[in-house]
């Protein structure tokens, strides 16, 4: 192969509309320069926090990716050449590149992942042992600080994010309510994650359910923010934490959104509520991925993929993240 495919991005998109925001193009295969690494990747992760990435707000988290170059995202893949004094040609990686074939990477350390190749399933350096299980594992015990017998609440717990959050907060001994958007993902939930209840906001009133949890709600991971962040606030318990990993209610208007109607609770209930990004700790990650790597070959936690095969594929994949039309971990196969 002489040439490399990627997606440009050509302008932001409007809502879910990518096919018009976005371009397959062909160009030469790139080659590194001193401090470069070329990867040919073998997978790409799809993630609904890029979507903030593809907007014009510049008080987001990210600064908004420039229109005409390449989409960026994290990927997994092999190392083809390299003039990286810490990176050697074929070993397995996973960094933020590009949507492409081949991502041209200048990596720091705290970027670029050289991987133990001993995973059985090289997937899950995408998964439970990727940045989706070192967030579910940051805001549950460095965040919340989550204890065994207490009550843990999981929003967009069928994702990717929430079914890890759901798995670890069983395993440190919580009781572990999801909040989902079909009854195949409540049923999935329940029986094949094992959690103690499961709400299909779709079908059921949010707050009226929450409402029959006993004791209330200690700790709500929350994914989605908007009215099922408001119907949480009314249940949570005295001294309640909300950790806010996630907005994806408001990520196709821009990630603009009013604040909670129950705002007060924060102050009846003593409430904590914290932002976090797992990117503020990645100089963790070698930790993380250890203590994930144990319940991972214990059998306590475990990630599905939907994957997509082909880069050609990719926006229908990713349109999947935003529509609920996934349970797990959403990948491209190249």
């Amino acid at each position: 192969m002489t040439t490399n495919r990627y997606w440009k991005l050509n302008r932001y998109p409007e809502g879910n509309d990518f096919a018009s925001a976005f371009s397959l193009e062909t160009s030469e295969i790139p080659t590194p320069r001193d401090g470069e690494v070329l990867i040919r990747n073998a997978y790409l992760s799809l993630d609904a926090g890029t979507r903030m990435w593809i907007t014009p707000r510049t008080d987001s988290y990210h600064p908004p990716l420039p229109t005409g170059g390449p989409m960026v995202g994290l990927g997994l893949g092999r190392v083809v050449a390299s003039r990286h004094a810490r990176v050697k040609e074929g070993q397995l990686v996973r960094c933020f590149g590009q949507w492409a074939d081949y991502s041209l990477v200048r990596p720091d350390d705290a970027s670029l992942h050289i991987l133990d190749e001993s995973v059985s399933d090289q997937r899950q350096y995408l998964g439970a042992l990727g940045l989706n299980g070192w967030t579910a594992l940051l805001g549950l015990r460095h965040v919340a600080d989550v204890q065994a017998g207490e009550t843990v609440l999981v929003s967009a717990a069928a994702g990717a994010t929430g079914l890890l959050a759901c798995q670890i907060a069983r395993t440190i001994g919580a009781r572990v309510h999801g909040i989902a958007g079909s009854d195949e993902k409540c049923t999935f939930l329940r029986d094949r994650i094992g959690i103690d209840g499961e709400i299909n906001y779709k079908t059921s009133d949010v707050a009226s359910e929450l409402g029959k949890i006993e004791g209330g709600i200690n700790v709500f991971f929350d994914n989605v923010g908007g009215s099922i962040l408001d119907a949480a606030f009314p249940h949570m318990a005295m001294h309640g934490r909300i950790v806010i990993c996630g907005i994806i209610a408001a990520y196709a208007s821009g990630g603009r959104t009013s604040g909670p109607s129950n705002f007060d609770q924060i102050l009846m209930k003593r409430l904590k509520v914290q932002g976090f990004m797992c990117t503020d700790f990645l100089e963790m990650g070698e930790d993380l991925t250890a203590q994930l790597r144990e319940w991972m070959d214990g059998g306590k936690i475990t990630m599905p993929f939907d994957e997509t095969r082909g880069l050609e594929n990719t926006l229908a994949a990713y349109s999947k993240l935003f529509t609920g039309r996934n349970i797990g971990k959403v990948i491209v196969r190249l």
